[in-house]
Protein backbone atom coordinates (compact mmCIF):
# COMPACT_ATOMS: atom_id res chain seq x y z
CA UNK A 1 0.00 0.00 0.00
CA UNK A 2 1.25 3.69 -1.03
CA UNK A 3 1.38 6.54 1.29
CA UNK A 4 -1.74 7.94 -0.55
CA UNK A 5 -4.25 4.67 -0.45
CA UNK A 6 -3.32 4.88 2.94
CA UNK A 7 -4.38 8.09 3.39
CA UNK A 8 -7.49 7.06 2.03
CA UNK A 9 -8.08 4.10 4.05
CA UNK A 10 -7.43 5.83 7.41
CA UNK A 11 -10.09 8.36 6.54
CA UNK A 12 -12.40 5.62 5.96
CA UNK A 13 -15.59 5.57 7.99
CA UNK A 14 -14.80 4.50 11.14
CA UNK A 15 -11.14 5.79 11.37
CA UNK A 16 -10.20 7.26 14.78
CA UNK A 17 -11.74 11.26 15.46
CA UNK A 18 -7.83 12.79 14.17
CA UNK A 19 -9.45 16.14 14.63
CA UNK A 20 -10.08 15.79 18.26
CA UNK A 21 -7.02 14.00 18.87
CA UNK A 22 -4.78 16.97 17.22
CA UNK A 23 -6.72 19.68 18.94
CA UNK A 24 -5.69 17.46 22.33
CA UNK A 25 -2.10 17.33 21.05
CA UNK A 26 -1.76 20.94 19.94
CA UNK A 27 -3.06 21.89 23.68
CA UNK A 28 -0.35 19.78 24.99
CA UNK A 29 2.43 20.98 23.09
CA UNK A 30 1.81 24.41 23.54
CA UNK A 31 2.01 24.01 27.11
CA UNK A 32 4.74 24.51 29.63
CA UNK A 33 7.34 25.67 26.99
CA UNK A 34 8.81 22.48 24.98
CA UNK A 35 11.74 25.11 23.73
CA UNK A 36 13.31 24.65 27.30
CA UNK A 37 14.04 20.72 26.53
CA UNK A 38 13.85 21.14 22.70
CA UNK A 39 17.15 23.06 22.47
CA UNK A 40 19.13 20.36 24.53
CA UNK A 41 17.94 18.19 21.19
CA UNK A 42 19.92 20.73 19.10
CA UNK A 43 22.78 18.30 18.13
CA UNK A 44 20.25 16.11 16.12
CA UNK A 45 19.38 18.55 13.63
CA UNK A 46 22.97 19.44 12.73
CA UNK A 47 23.39 15.72 12.39
CA UNK A 48 20.46 14.99 10.23
CA UNK A 49 21.62 18.07 8.18
CA UNK A 50 24.99 16.21 7.56
CA UNK A 51 22.87 12.99 6.77
CA UNK A 52 20.48 14.83 4.36
CA UNK A 53 23.58 15.90 2.52
CA UNK A 54 22.02 19.38 2.46
CA UNK A 55 23.64 21.92 -0.05
CA UNK A 56 23.58 25.72 0.01
CA UNK A 57 21.01 26.75 -1.94
CA UNK A 58 18.54 24.39 -1.82
CA UNK A 59 15.10 24.87 -0.58
CA UNK A 60 14.06 22.91 2.77
CA UNK A 61 11.41 22.45 4.97
CA UNK A 62 11.16 21.68 8.36
CA UNK A 63 7.94 19.67 9.23
CA UNK A 64 6.70 19.90 12.92
CA UNK A 65 9.69 21.94 13.83
CA UNK A 66 9.15 23.07 17.11
CA UNK A 67 11.91 25.30 17.96
CA UNK A 68 13.66 24.85 15.33
CA UNK A 69 16.49 22.82 15.62
CA UNK A 70 16.30 21.17 12.23
CA UNK A 71 15.66 24.62 10.70
CA UNK A 72 18.46 26.19 12.02
CA UNK A 73 21.00 23.55 11.07
CA UNK A 74 19.83 24.05 7.85
CA UNK A 75 20.12 28.17 7.56
CA UNK A 76 23.26 27.29 8.87
CA UNK A 77 24.35 25.65 5.27
CA UNK A 78 22.82 28.22 3.44
CA UNK A 79 19.83 26.94 2.19
CA UNK A 80 16.59 29.02 2.07
CA UNK A 81 13.88 27.15 4.83
CA UNK A 82 10.54 27.03 5.80
CA UNK A 83 9.86 25.90 9.43
CA UNK A 84 6.60 25.39 9.86
CA UNK A 85 4.81 23.92 12.98
CA UNK A 86 1.26 24.02 14.13
CA UNK A 87 2.26 25.83 17.40
CA UNK A 88 2.60 29.85 16.87
CA UNK A 89 4.69 30.09 20.03
CA UNK A 90 7.22 27.19 19.35
CA UNK A 91 7.71 29.23 15.41
CA UNK A 92 8.64 32.27 17.95
CA UNK A 93 11.28 30.47 19.57
CA UNK A 94 12.77 29.21 16.34
CA UNK A 95 11.94 32.65 14.80
CA UNK A 96 14.12 34.69 17.95
CA UNK A 97 16.65 31.93 17.94
CA UNK A 98 17.51 32.36 13.95
CA UNK A 99 17.44 36.35 14.40
CA UNK A 100 20.26 35.86 17.75
CA UNK A 101 22.35 34.71 15.06
CA UNK A 102 21.56 36.73 11.85
CA UNK A 103 20.32 34.07 9.75
CA UNK A 104 18.64 35.38 6.88
CA UNK A 105 16.70 32.92 3.98
CA UNK A 106 14.74 31.51 6.90
CA UNK A 107 10.44 31.81 6.69
CA UNK A 108 8.27 30.38 9.61
CA UNK A 109 4.55 29.70 9.00
CA UNK A 110 1.68 27.90 11.21
CA UNK A 111 0.84 25.03 9.51
CA UNK A 112 -0.21 21.72 9.79
CA UNK A 113 2.38 18.40 8.60
CA UNK A 114 -0.55 16.45 7.38
CA UNK A 115 -2.49 19.62 5.46
CA UNK A 116 0.71 21.49 3.97
CA UNK A 117 0.03 24.53 2.16
CA UNK A 118 2.61 24.17 -0.66
CA UNK A 119 2.65 23.55 -4.18
CA UNK A 120 3.81 19.59 -5.04
CA UNK A 121 7.78 19.16 -5.61
CA UNK A 122 8.20 23.26 -3.75
CA UNK A 123 10.89 21.61 -1.84
CA UNK A 124 14.33 19.81 -2.46
CA UNK A 125 14.67 18.18 1.02
CA UNK A 126 11.63 17.72 3.78
CA UNK A 127 13.08 17.57 7.47
CA UNK A 128 11.44 16.17 10.74
CA UNK A 129 13.36 15.55 13.77
CA UNK A 130 11.13 13.90 16.62
CA UNK A 131 7.99 15.97 15.34
CA UNK A 132 5.79 14.65 12.45
CA UNK A 133 6.07 11.33 14.59
CA UNK A 134 3.50 12.50 16.65
CA UNK A 135 0.84 13.56 14.30
CA UNK A 136 -2.49 11.44 14.45
CA UNK A 137 -2.51 9.99 11.25
CA UNK A 138 0.82 8.63 9.81
CA UNK A 139 -0.36 7.62 6.36
CA UNK A 140 -1.39 10.95 5.32
CA UNK A 141 1.69 12.84 7.05
CA UNK A 142 3.74 10.36 4.74
CA UNK A 143 1.67 11.46 1.59
CA UNK A 144 2.13 15.53 2.17
CA UNK A 145 6.17 14.72 2.63
CA UNK A 146 6.59 12.98 -0.17
CA UNK A 147 3.53 15.42 -1.75
CA UNK A 148 5.67 18.47 -1.36
CA UNK A 149 9.07 16.82 -1.98
CA UNK A 150 10.20 16.97 -5.73
CA UNK A 151 11.32 13.61 -7.54
CA UNK A 152 15.07 12.96 -6.56
CA UNK A 153 14.67 15.06 -3.10
CA UNK A 154 15.60 13.96 0.42
CA UNK A 155 13.19 13.25 3.02
CA UNK A 156 15.01 13.15 5.92
CA UNK A 157 13.76 12.00 9.66
CA UNK A 158 14.54 11.46 13.21
CA UNK A 159 12.08 8.94 15.16
CA UNK A 160 12.64 8.07 18.77
CA UNK A 161 12.29 4.43 18.61
CA UNK A 162 9.90 2.00 20.51
CA UNK A 163 12.93 0.76 22.54
CA UNK A 164 14.90 3.68 23.57
CA UNK A 165 14.27 5.99 26.82
CA UNK A 166 11.96 7.94 25.15
CA UNK A 167 9.70 5.59 23.50
CA UNK A 168 9.65 3.68 26.98
CA UNK A 169 8.53 6.76 28.53
CA UNK A 170 5.80 7.17 26.14
CA UNK A 171 4.88 3.38 27.04
CA UNK A 172 4.97 4.39 30.78
CA UNK A 173 2.68 7.60 30.49
CA UNK A 174 0.33 5.08 28.53
CA UNK A 175 -0.19 2.94 31.41
CA UNK A 176 -1.19 5.78 33.69
CA UNK A 177 -3.14 8.28 31.57
CA UNK A 178 -4.64 6.07 28.39
CA UNK A 179 -3.94 7.42 25.15
CA UNK A 180 -6.61 8.27 22.59
CA UNK A 181 -8.51 4.95 20.62
CA UNK A 182 -7.11 3.60 17.51
CA UNK A 183 -4.05 6.06 17.11
CA UNK A 184 -1.13 3.70 17.14
CA UNK A 185 2.20 4.70 19.25
CA UNK A 186 4.26 7.20 17.89
CA UNK A 187 7.75 5.37 18.46
CA UNK A 188 6.63 3.04 15.46
CA UNK A 189 8.14 5.90 13.30
CA UNK A 190 11.23 4.84 14.64
CA UNK A 191 11.60 1.19 13.03
CA UNK A 192 11.98 0.60 9.55
CA UNK A 193 9.36 -1.90 8.98
CA UNK A 194 7.17 1.44 9.66
CA UNK A 195 9.04 3.56 7.29
CA UNK A 196 9.29 1.20 4.55
CA UNK A 197 5.49 0.89 4.78
CA UNK A 198 4.89 4.46 4.58
CA UNK A 199 7.69 5.62 2.15
CA UNK A 200 9.08 2.19 0.27
CA UNK A 201 6.79 2.72 -2.45
CA UNK A 202 7.47 6.15 -3.14
CA UNK A 203 11.55 6.09 -2.83
CA UNK A 204 13.73 4.89 -5.11
CA UNK A 205 16.45 4.49 -2.24
CA UNK A 206 15.87 4.33 1.93
CA UNK A 207 18.43 4.60 4.40
CA UNK A 208 18.05 3.97 8.23
CA UNK A 209 20.65 4.07 11.22
CA UNK A 210 20.30 3.55 14.51
CA UNK A 211 21.89 6.75 16.62
CA UNK A 212 21.87 8.28 20.57
CA UNK A 213 20.91 11.42 22.11
CA UNK A 214 22.21 11.76 25.54
CA UNK A 215 19.73 13.89 28.11
CA UNK A 216 22.46 15.20 30.51
CA UNK A 217 20.77 16.55 34.11
CA UNK A 218 21.60 17.64 37.06
CA UNK A 219 19.73 14.41 39.07
CA UNK A 220 16.62 12.51 38.54
CA UNK A 221 14.73 14.72 40.37
CA UNK A 222 16.08 17.93 38.09
CA UNK A 223 15.15 15.94 34.97
CA UNK A 224 11.75 15.20 36.29
CA UNK A 225 11.11 18.88 37.01
CA UNK A 226 11.89 20.03 33.74
CA UNK A 227 9.90 17.51 31.90
CA UNK A 228 7.27 17.75 34.01
CA UNK A 229 7.15 21.77 33.85
CA UNK A 230 7.87 22.19 30.28
CA UNK A 231 7.26 18.98 28.25
CA UNK A 232 3.90 19.41 27.45
CA UNK A 233 2.91 15.86 27.05
CA UNK A 234 4.29 14.98 30.69
CA UNK A 235 2.62 18.46 31.88
CA UNK A 236 -1.26 17.49 30.89
CA UNK A 237 -0.43 13.64 31.81
CA UNK A 238 0.24 15.16 35.40
CA UNK A 239 -2.71 17.84 35.33
CA UNK A 240 -5.53 14.95 34.45
CA UNK A 241 -4.31 13.08 37.89
CA UNK A 242 -4.99 13.11 41.46
CA UNK A 243 -2.62 13.71 44.13
CA UNK A 244 -2.30 9.27 44.35
CA UNK A 245 -2.10 9.60 40.56
CA UNK A 246 0.76 11.64 39.68
CA UNK A 247 2.83 10.71 42.67
CA UNK A 248 2.51 6.77 40.98
CA UNK A 249 3.74 8.53 37.76
CA UNK A 250 6.52 10.28 39.19
CA UNK A 251 7.57 7.23 41.24
CA UNK A 252 7.47 5.34 37.64
CA UNK A 253 9.65 8.64 35.72
CA UNK A 254 12.35 8.15 38.14
CA UNK A 255 12.32 4.25 37.93
CA UNK A 256 12.93 4.18 34.27
CA UNK A 257 15.44 6.87 34.42
CA UNK A 258 17.54 4.64 37.17
CA UNK A 259 16.83 1.83 34.61
CA UNK A 260 18.54 3.52 31.39
CA UNK A 261 20.82 5.89 33.08
CA UNK A 262 24.61 4.95 32.99
CA UNK A 263 26.03 8.02 35.37
CA UNK A 264 27.75 6.83 38.76
CA UNK A 265 27.16 9.58 40.54
CA UNK A 266 24.10 11.33 40.96
CA UNK A 267 23.79 12.96 38.03
CA UNK A 268 21.62 11.26 35.08
CA UNK A 269 23.32 10.46 31.53
CA UNK A 270 20.42 8.64 29.43
CA UNK A 271 21.12 7.60 25.66
CA UNK A 272 17.74 7.70 24.11
CA UNK A 273 17.62 5.67 20.72
CA UNK A 274 16.97 7.34 17.89
CA UNK A 275 16.13 6.18 13.69
CA UNK A 276 18.10 8.28 11.28
CA UNK A 277 15.95 7.98 7.82
CA UNK A 278 17.04 9.34 4.58
CA UNK A 279 14.62 8.90 1.84
CA UNK A 280 15.12 9.59 -2.02
CA UNK A 281 11.92 10.74 -3.42
CA UNK A 282 11.25 8.64 -6.64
Amino acid sequence: MNALSATVAATAPGAPDFAAVKARQKAAWASGDYAVVGTTLQIVGETLCEAADLRAGQRVLDVAAGNGNATLAAARRWCEVTSTDYVPALLERGRERAAAERLHGVDFLEADVEALPFDDASFDAVLSTFGCMFAPNPPRVAAEMLRVCRPGGTIAMANWTPDGYIGQLFKTLGRHVAPPPGIGSPALWGTRARIDELFGADASHVETRTRAFTFRYRSPEHMLDVFRGYYGPILKAFATLDEDGQRALAEDLVGLMARFNRAGGGDVVIPSDYLEIVVTRR
